[in-house]
């Protein structure tokens, strides 16, 4: 049985992480007093024991401390190669819900500025906390069985439809989803025909029966952009938080964000969202609901029963 053999926190951010023998962990929030804990979607960072063991051997037995990596929880035994973005690891009460697969080292990064190299961008895992508790060193720990979510990627652009502009936006959602864990199940790009729109969000709820579908581009003022009303035109629940809560993440950049039309809803089992065109707002857009993402996928498919509990 896999076992945690380190918990770690730093009580500042821009400190290293020093071993406790217990933590608590705070549902929607993380380890107690740890600075990078929050109402965001990595909580609390995973890795592997034997991936430093490894990386120690070839740094010719240099010993690595514990949370030298930035890692909450070090864990023995465990084949993190199995762990996908949704996956459900528990130790007694403490559930805990993986939401990201590595990340990009940060600057200060002192293992890589000090070695050159640091694992935690690669085997790093993130989760959220989905149930609390108290966790002890040596703790036995299991992950549950999960079903990558299936993606559906539309980019809206009578451009992009006749090959004249580059699918950056489609591509860069792909790689952000992809490297989060969701099975990219479809792909296409469109015109921006209104009844176009509505029948291929349809075809991929529908008939496809995706989970997640997601477009991008004709959010704004063009007479051509006809996404949101397209979209609506076939949602069966609308769930206005989300685009609500891009239009607020985006604000912080740039006074722009009020004049997006984005809407966001349900249709049979899927969920669906509108992105702006552009790069650089797809990538804010998804950090403002990316956090909650697979909790209300989890609750709309029936495999979670409510937001409450510890």
């Amino acid at each position: 049985m896999p076992k945690i053999c380190a918990l770690c926190i730093s009580e500042k951010k821009g400190t290293q992480k020093h071993a406790k023998e217990s933590v608590e962990v705070v549902k929607g929030f993380g380890l107690l007093n740890d600075a990078h804990a929050g109402n965001w979607h990595r909580q609390v960072s995973l890795l592997s024991k034997d991936s430093v063991e490894e990386f120690e051997k070839i740094k010719e037995g240099l010993k690595i401390p514990e949370g030298a990596f930035g890692e909450n929880i070090l864990i023995k035994g465990l084949d993190f190669d199995k762990i996908k973005v949704g996956t459900v690891l528990v130790s007694g009460d403490v559930r805990l819900q993986a939401t990201q697969i590595g990340k990009e080292c940060h600057k200060g990064c002192s293992i890589r500025n000090s070695l050159g190299d640091c694992i935690m961008p690669r085997e790093g895992v993130f989760a959220r906390v989905l149930h609390g508790g108290v966790l002890k060193r040596g703790d036995d720990i299991s992950v549950e069985f999960y079903t990558p979510y299936k993606l559906g990627i539309i980019t809206v652009s009578d451009k992009g439809s006749r090959g004249e502009r580059l699918d950056e936006s489609g591509d860069e959602i792909e790689r952000i989803f992809s490297e989060r864990g969701f099975k990219i199940s479809a792909r296409t790009i469109i015109p921006d025909d209104r009844e176009i729109i509505s029948e291929t969000i349809k075809n991929f709820t529908d008939k496809l029966k995706l989970n997640l579908v997601l477009t991008t581009g004709g959010t704004g003022f063009s007479p051509r952009d006809n996404t949101p009303e397209a979209t609506l035109a076939v949602l069966e629940k609308n769930v206005p938080g989300i685009a609500e809560s891009m239009r607020l993440y985006s604000s912080k950049f740039t006074d722009k964000a009020m004049l997006s039309r984005a809407v966001s809803g349900i249709r049979k089992s899927s969920l669906i969202i509108n992105l702006p065109g552009s790069l650089k707002a797809v990538r804010e857009n998804i950090k403002a609901f990316e956090g909650p993402l697979i909790h209300g996928l989890d609750i709309l498919n029936e495999k979670a029963k409510d937001c409450g509990g510890k």
